[in-house]
Formats: structure tokens, C-alpha cells, sequence
């Protein structure tokens, strides 16, 4: 039961989200329209990142290589700023949008919903994950870490969308059910995911290796192995998983064995490393995007994070470290049976984690990875940027 702070600060929450969301946003947004459309503005709308990601960047200098677009980036800093500067940002967002010919989005956003967009503005959900893993947006309503249902219709967060691009075609039905566009499953476009194009080019991987030796330069010859945990809880408080062993996984695999850890970005308190595996393992989340470190990972240790959809595309050996399998499935859920869907073993403990990486050689099953590649990444194939270009310029 909430005591009285807690129910004074859901009521004042309730209050604000009420009249930003239907009020000042929708009317500020109004106001702008009543300037024509200009028929090449492009705006980036990044909901929660203060830079422009990978899913964006391929596409934005593709843009600006062509030199005939006027392109804008939007910071709302939604869910990971004060209200007051999300406010401030919002608004200053608004008005940009409110000319835009195209909005390309790749996350969910309270702004984008509540708008009574004009009919001359399309929107594209760019969404930054690829496949589907766990339960999000609708899917997940009144469950434990997901929003209620009433929250969702009241103060949308997945609407607005023209189109959405998504990794293949097996995945159309859980993207509608997530959007709740299941009335409009034809605007979900399997076309590929535009930041998964630097995994096919060779200058690129070049990049990734030459970097990481200069951050870690113990890893040059030495077997990868990458850690990285989605987050735990929900987006407010998440937290990163602190139960993998690393001083015992190196004891048992040796010098010819680096780890790199990766956690989430929302989470804000990540678990540190102990002072004895300074030597051989390193939190290289400030330092490598996650591309970066899965073009030179070679094994990749995650749980219930959709980045082994792009891990797929090397065909390299995955763990998936799910310790937590039972109350992770309790709180989220997931699309299709974890077991059955993991193209790796399951494990629970360090000891069994180990034990596989030594029997590597024998227990790997590539032939599992790559029917687990063309299920779910069929339409990544270096060229998705060219084709998200393309349906840009068919409607402009």
C-alpha cells in the first residue's frame, strides 16, 4: 500500500503528465502548424539520448550527402532529464515538428503521442532493437514492470506511426500487437534496421579492433568475451545484473581469456568490477558502443537483451546467463518461448557458464545460430539504410 508521499507524488505526476500532455504540448503544436509544410525538412526526434544514435546516423549522412534536404535534430531527453528541461526541450521540439514533411523516431514517446499530427507529416519508427525478445509496449500492459493498460490510452505512448521498420518479416505480429496496430500490420515494414549495416562493412570492424586495443590493450590476441546484461526493474530504477563471477571465469579459463562489460544506458548505478580483475576484465560502457564491441566479440554472454538478434549476424557462439529466467518471465514476458528461441544454452550459475565456454569447440551449434538469424534477421543485409532512403524519397 503507498504511503502518503508516495500517493501526493503520483497525484502531482498524474497532474503534470495531464496538462503538459493534453494541453500545452497538443495547443504549442497547433500554433506551429499554422505554417505551411516544407516539403524537405527531416526531423530526428532522439527521446531519451543526448546525441544522435546509431539507428539515426547512417541514415542523417546519407541525407546530408545529398545536400537537398533540411535536416533537424530534436534532444527531448524524455524519462532521463528534470521536467522542467524535458519541458523546455519538448517545446523547442514541437516546433520543428510541426512543419516537418517526415519525423523518424526509434524509440516511444509520450510527446509524439499526444500529438493531433497533420495529415501532410509522416511519421517512421525507426525502432532501435532489432527482432522481438521481450515483451514491450501494449504486449506488456499490467504486468509487473509494464504500464497499465488505462495509462496507455489515456497518455499514449506508441501512436502517431506511419511506418515501422523492423528486422523481418517474422516479426510483423509482435511490433503490431506492441504498437497496438494489429488493424494496420500492412505500415510495418520488414526492411532491415539501419545501424546493423556497419556489421557488413570491413572498415568498420577494422575501426572496432583498433579501438579496443587502445582502451584495452591486454586484449590483443586474447579471446573476447563479452558481457552484456539488459537492465533489471523498470526504466525509472533500472538496475544492472551483478551475479557473474568474473574472478572465477578467469581462473578457470586462463590468460588467453579478456571479459568487457557492457550495461545498459539507463542504468545509472552500474556494479563495479573487483579491484583484482582490473587485469583482465573492463566496464567499457562509456568508451565502445555495443557495434563496436560485437564486431570484436568473439563469444557474447546476455540474458533477455535483443542485441543477440545483431550478435546473430557473425554467427558466433552466444550464453545466455538467465539466472533470473523465472522472475524476469513474471515481471516482462517474452514473445516466443526463451528456451526455445535462445540460440545458445541457458544457464544459471558462473560454474555452468564456465564450463560450456571450455567445451566451446564440442558444444557449439553454428547451424542453430544461423536458422536463428534467418527467422529473425532476414532483412538485415548491409543495404536496410538504402532502403529506409528509399521510402523516404518514393513519398517526399
Amino acid at each position: 500500500m503507498m504511503n502518503m508521499k508516495q500517493k501526493i507524488r503520483t497525484i502531482v505526476r498524474d497532474i503534470y503528465k495531464t496538462w503538459t500532455l493534453h494541453c500545452l504540448y497538443p495547443s504549442a503544436y497547433k500554433k506551429y502548424t499554422k505554417r505551411p509544410v516544407d516539403k524537405t525538412k527531416i526531423v530526428f526526434l532522439e527521446v531519451r539520448m543526448p546525441r544522435l544514435t546509431n539507428n539515426f546516423l547512417p541514415l542523417y549522412r546519407s541525407l546530408e550527402e545529398r545536400k537537398q534536404y533540411h535536416l533537424e535534430v530534436c534532444y527531448i531527453r524524455e524519462g532521463m532529464d528534470s521536467h522542467i528541461r524535458v519541458m523546455k526541450n519538448s517545446l523547442a521540439a514541437l516546433k520543428e515538428m510541426a512543419d516537418a514533411r517526415y519525423i523518424l523516431v526509434n524509440d516511444s514517446s509520450h510527446l509524439l503521442g499526444c500529438l493531433p499530427l497533420r495529415k501532410e507529416t509522416t511519421v517512421i519508427q525507426t525502432w532501435h532493437a532489432c527482432g522481438a525478445f521481450k515483451k514491450f509496449g501494449y504486449s506488456f500492459a499490467d504486468t509487473k514492470d509494464g504500464s497499465a493498460r488505462k495509462d496507455l490510452e489515456r497518455f499514449p505512448f506508441h501512436k502517431n506511426f506511419s511506418y515501422v521498420t523492423v528486422s523481418s518479416r517474422e516479426v510483423v505480429w509482435a511490433y503490431a500487437e506492441a504498437f497496438h496496430m494489429e488493424k494496420e500490420s500492412e505500415k510495418i515494414l520488414p526492411i532491415g534496421i539501419s545501424r546493423t549495416d556497419c556489421f557488413f562493412r570491413e572498415e568498420d570492424r577494422r575501426e572496432a579492433y583498433n579501438k579496443l586495443y587502445k582502451v584495452m590493450p591486454a586484449s590483443k590476441g586474447k579471446k573476447i568475451v563479452l558481457y552484456a546484461p539488459t537492465f533489471r526493474g523498470k526504466v525509472a530504477d533500472a538496475f544492472s545484473p551483478d551475479r557473474l563471477d568474473f574472478k572465477k571465469m578467469h581462473e578457470a579459463l586462463g590468460n588467453d581469456t579478456v571479459f568487457l562489460c557492457k550495461h545498459h544506458f539507463l542504468v545509472k548505478k552500474r556494479p563495479g568490477l573487483p579491484e583484482e580483475c582490473r587485469e583482465y576484465a573492463m566496464d567499457v560502457t562509456e568508451c565502445m558502443t555495443i557495434e563496436e564491441l560485437l564486431m570484436v566479440s568473439d563469444v557474447c554472454i546476455s540474458d533477455y537483451s535483443s542485441l543477440i538478434f545483431e550478435y546473430s549476424l557473425f554467427e558466433r557462439p552466444m550464453v545466455f546467463f538467465a539466472y533470473d529466467l523465472e522472475a524476469y518471465y513474471d515481471a516482462r514476458g517474452f514473445y516466443y518461448p526463451f528456451a526455445e528461441m535462445a540460440p545458445g544454452p541457458v544457464l544459471k550459475t558462473t560454474e555452468e557458464v564456465i564450463e560450456y565456454l571450455q567445451n566451446l569447440d564440442q558444444r557449439f551449434d553454428r547451424e542453430q545460430v544461423r536458422r536463428f538469424r534467418q527467422k529473425f534477421m532476414s532483412a538485415c543485409d548491409g543495404h536496410a539504410t538504402e532502403r529506409l532512403l528509399e521510402l523516404i524519397e518514393r513519398n517526399l
